[in-house]
């Protein structure tokens, strides 16, 4: 008779630990944000800032955060579904929208800290690479490229928001490596091909190529630009209005929400007690009323 010892017996399980919420659900790379977040102990309670840019379906999301024991605090905030305000109602989640996502969201915390005066960063998208330069007075605004758990490949739309930012005038320490049009064999980017890209070229480039082979696909594919009466060749004159008025007013409005709509009830509405103590008295009126009448109906008899 063979006995197998057991491993995994009830003094195991009474030590086992789980791993945190967001690593069980695969949301948060923990080993990436440690490094992102601590800070030294004598800068006593500094913030450190991060740069974080998501991605969804139909929207980007780029936001300035700090860590602390409380929680993360954002501290700015820009989003793609914002664009529409600044001229640009289609394409809200290709390359050129994460630039102008971060390039708002750049000036706007640099118009919050009152520094946008005096850091303008680089006024003409040139697709160069572009670090800002401190000033006499104050250091630059400095903050650390979060990406989550994007995978960093080259021309990854998380480095068009990256590059709004640092065009935006923030100190972010990047390399030019990953944006696009950096040539691997050369070991360099193609400022043009670069430039392309944060105006939409590429966009305008593949609209061209389907209304000449398939333009059934290119009604289709393209109808909210065709709604809208963007053409291909206007697309770069088309960024340039956006850059221009993001610019001249990076400050968020607040949303107006509409009045809640009347839902059908399924259920009777909850009284209040005055309005239950005035059925009540009705009840009972009703009820001396009827015994009333039958009094008289026998007095009558």
């Amino acid at each position: 008779m063979v006995f197998v010892k057991a491993h995994k017996s009830n003094a195991y399980f009474k030590r086992f630990q789980v791993k945190f919420k967001r690593r069980r659900e695969g949301k948060t790379d923990y080993r990436a944000r440690i490094r992102l977040i601590n800070q030294d102990k004598n800068k006593f309670n500094t913030p450190k800032y991060r740069f974080v840019v998501r991605f969804t379906n139909k929207d980007i999301i780029a936001q300035i955060i700090s860590a602390t024991i409380a929680g993360d605090m954002v501290l700015a905030a820009a989003y793609a579904h914002e664009l529409p305000r600044y001229g640009l109602e289609v394409g809200l989640t290709n390359y050129a929208a994460a630039y102008c996502t971060g390039l708002l969201l750049a000036r706007r915390v640099l118009k919050t800290l009152e520094m946008d005066e005096e850091y303008q960063g680089n006024i003409e998208a040139t697709g160069d690479d572009y670090s800002v330069e401190p000033t006499e007075s104050r250091r630059p605004f400095r903050a650390l490229l979060d990406v989550g758990l994007i995978r960093t490949t080259t021309g990854n739309r998380v480095f068009g928001a990256l590059k709004g930012a640092l065009d935006g005038g923030l100190d972010i320490p990047h390399s030019e490596k990953r944006f696009a049009g950096f040539k691997k064999d050369d070991k360099q980017l193609d400022a043009e091909v670069h430039r392309k890209y944060i105006f939409g070229d590429h966009v305008a480039s593949y609209m061209r190529m389907l209304m000449e082979d398939e333009p059934e696909k290119y009604q289709s594919h393209f109808s909210e630009y065709v709604k809208r009466g963007v053409e291909a060749d206007g697309m770069e004159e088309l960024y340039k209005k956006v850059h221009d008025a993001i610019r001249s007013d990076p400050t968020a409005v607040k949303a107006q929400k509409q009045p809640p709509k009347q839902h059908k009830r399924f259920n009777l509405k909850k009284l209040t007690y005055e309005e239950r103590k005035a059925k009540l008295i009705e009840r009972l009126n009703a009820l001396n009323s009827t015994a009333g009448n039958n009094d008289s109906d026998d007095d009558d008899e």
